[in-house]
């Protein structure tokens, strides 16, 4: 075991853990910041994603040591004052999600998207949200919810 300092949601975190031991699981079993999902546990389904220095990236593949130092986002993290995130409020009013349980991880594969290009194309969108995985097949509304966030100007990408 040795002693991690994790920058979580702007808060500076110590964590005793195993160097290999997963993001996701010191997320969850550690921090209880359990927005974030255990899918597959091999970095295929995407309901683990998080962001780290704004970039989505499966935590279920991230070890804790490697997230040691960096900047780490959750869906926890997004909500601002009691308030949605532009992309969160464009997920709930599209109707982007039926069962949850990816939603998290599509919401963040979406904020990391739009934190890069403003305004997105169709093409560009099913990209970043390759590998994000619905087992309910809301993908239409999912694409029209990223959609929306851009239009909204949720993040300011830049190009």
């Amino acid at each position: 075991m040795a002693n991690y300092e994790l920058n979580i949601n702007g808060r500076k975190l110590r964590v005793s853990a195993a160097q290999e031991e997963t993001l996701l699981s010191v997320l969850r079993d550690r921090l209880d910041l359990t927005g974030t999902k255990y899918g597959c546990g091999e970095g295929q389904c995407g309901a683990c994603t998080v962001l780290m220095e704004g970039r989505a990236v499966r935590a279920c593949q991230t070890t804790v040591q490697s997230a040691a130092q960096a900047k780490i986002t959750t869906i926890e993290g997004l909500e601002k004052n009691g308030k949605l995130s532009p992309v969160q409020q464009a997920f709930l009013e599209e109707e982007a999600f039926q069962c949850g349980y990816c939603t998290a991880g599509m919401i963040m594969s979406a904020t990391s998207l739009l934190s890069e290009r403003a305004n997105p194309s169709d093409e560009q969108i099913e990209r970043a949200m390759n590998g994000n995985v619905c087992r309910c097949g809301t993908y239409p509304r999912i694409v029209e919810a990223v959609k929306h966030a851009a239009r909204i100007g949720a993040l300011g990408g830049t190009r």
